[in-house]
């Protein structure tokens, strides 16, 4: 099934920092949902009006809002206005087929990366733009729809388990990031455990379903690799902390998830060999398959050229020939075409030329 491509048409001609959205709509309503938090205090909100949601803070609290759904252009004009959000920023929000990247603002970091989804049935990728805005003291954070990716956060921060609210905002980003990356390696494990069914299926049987479902696993790598490559740099430039928004203790554990990261494009590299592996044996197989067809025509076709030789021989129109006038010509010719033929059969037989494994 092809899949559907964001159009750009409609913003062909229009200024830098128009707000127009080219994902698909995947929400009906928009949802924004606030966390402000300390290490003793909490606050949770939900709404689909940004007007209110309660956004006075203590200086020990940290914000942190995330935004369900982004074909409201006017909610997004109202967030960039509130957070004094450049209108390039809020424009690669809305257009959804960002790569990985990573820009610098004034008091502010904009991060892009993807959030994928595996569907073992049709053994597709889906996936969805996760937009992160990180400031000293907030994380905004933007995705098309409500997966629940980020619930075990959310858990954590009610639960107040662990460093989470112990610590600011830059943690909050680091484990929103870490999550977003063990995600990753959940995909990855899905398509290798498809990759081992087909690889199974390839060795006992190969067939078109067989090749269609390494192709599809191919293309499906591919844009994975794509939207996943580019990510490395992408953290890496956040570990270098330009703008000094993490503290020296949060950038060890992004550090972390640069090696995770690294450790994903590994993996993903050898399952893509591994891919390519399968292409060559199933044509390996199907090409061998053929010469082992070929080769049984032809020694039947061997097998019946001594008896179509003397067929012809004994079919010349001469009036004298050897065995022509005896009673018993037919049966020795026929005796003869036997012989031969065994004894070719005898040959081939010898040689593993009849058998399959040959």
């Amino acid at each position: 099934m092809k899949k559907r491509r964001p159009s750009r048409a409609k913003k062909i001609g229009m200024p830098p920092g128009t707000l127009v959205h080219t994902g698909e709509t995947k929400v009906k309503h928009p949802e924004i949902t606030l966390f402000r938090y300390d290490q003793h205090n909490l606050h949770e909100q939900t709404t689909r009006h940004f007007a209110e949601l309660n956004l006075q803070k203590a200086d020990t609290e940290a914000l942190w809002i995330n935004v369900h759904g982004l074909h409201d252009t006017a909610l997004l004009t109202e967030i960039g206005r509130a957070f004094e959000l450049h209108p390039l920023v809020l424009e690669d929000i809305l257009h959804t087929e960002q790569r990985p990247k990573l820009d610098n603002y004034d008091g502010y970091l904009f991060f892009v990366t993807r959030f994928f989804h595996y569907d073992t049935s049709s053994m597709e990728i889906s996936s969805e733009q996760i937009s992160l805005i990180i400031g000293h003291n907030f994380v905004l954070t933007f995705q098309e729809r409500p997966t629940g990716s980020f619930e075990p956060i959310r858990e954590r921060l009610r639960a107040n388990k662990g460093q989470l609210r112990k610590s600011g905002a830059d943690y909050l980003s680091y484990a929103l990031l870490d999550m977003i990356v063990d995600r990753y390696f959940v995909v990855l494990e899905q398509i290798g455990d498809d990759c081992e069914s087909l690889e199974d299926e390839l060795l006992r049987k190969p067939n078109a379903t067989v090749l269609q479902g390494i192709h599809k696993l191919k293309r499906e790598t591919l844009e994975l690799r794509r939207a996943v490559w580019p990510l490395r740099e992408v953290l890496n430039a956040l570990i270098r902390n330009e703008g000094n928004f993490f503290q020296h203790s949060t950038l060890l554990y992004l550090r972390d998830v640069y090696d995770h990261t690294v450790h994903f494009i590994e993996s993903l590299e050898s399952l893509r060999d591994l891919l390519a592996g399968m292409l060559d044996i199933y044509l390996s197989t199907i090409s061998n398959r053929v010469n082992m067809e070929v080769r049984a025509l032809t020694v039947v076709a061997m097998l019946f050229m001594p008896a179509t030789l003397i067929a012809g021989i004994f079919g010349m129109n001469f009036k004298v020939m050897p065995l022509l006038q005896e009673p018993d010509g037919f049966w020795i010719a026929m005796g003869m075409m036997a012989t031969i033929a065994s004894i070719m059969g005898l040959i081939f037989w010898r040689r593993q030329w009849l058998s399959r494994r040959a």
